[in-house]
């Protein structure tokens, strides 16, 4: 019984602690303001296992046509450059502008925090999945609500291509007809 009673204070006192910080105000939500080293770890993992369990049994198709590349640079130019950007572009007023920064997804993917050690397939389940299902409170929107899986599979194949294209190729890829 008594661990009974110190179980139900502890939850108490958390509960208690959690609306004390929540309605207080003092954690500061600024988007220009980091979060500390712990807390980014912990939603940056948090973030990570989620779309690695949510993507791992996602069936990655062939990716290699090329009309993949011209419908997936369409959207890319149109919903994605100004955040991840585009061949020779470091920054943009969005990707300053957003916390946590989104990736810079015109170099290849070693050159991102957390990618080192990914396989090809999984990194594709996991940019399907992204894209598809967005991620919240980072500024990614959920692209599936508007676009079908075989749209959402044609970004992926130019977002894998992207890191090999000169700007020049980008624009040819890219251009309305």
């Amino acid at each position: 019984m008594k661990i009974i009673k110190s179980l139900l204070l502890f939850a108490v006192l958390g509960i208690g602690a959690a609306a004390t910080v929540m309605y207080s105000g003092v954690v500061d939500v600024a988007a220009d303001e980091p979060h500390g080293d712990l807390v980014y770890w912990f939603l940056e993992e948090t973030r990570e296992n989620s779309i690695k369990k949510s993507a791992q049994a996602i069936e990655v198709p062939d990716l290699s046509a090329p009309e993949l590349l011209l419908t997936g640079g369409n959207d890319y130019e149109f919903m994605c450059s100004s955040c991840h950007l585009k061949p020779g572009q470091r920054e943009s007023d969005m990707s300053v502008g957003l916390y946590p920064a989104p990736p810079n997804l015109s170099l290849f993917p070693e050159s991102h925090e957390g990618q080192e050690h990914v396989d090809a397939a999984q990194a594709d389940r996991k940019s399907f999945w992204v894209i598809k299902h967005g991620i919240k409170a980072s500024g990614m929107p959920a692209w599936g609500k508007t676009h079908d899986d075989e749209r959402i599979w044609a970004m992926v194949a130019f977002i894998k291509r992207l890191p090999t294209l000169t700007p020049e190729q980008y624009q040819i890829l890219t251009a309305i007809d």
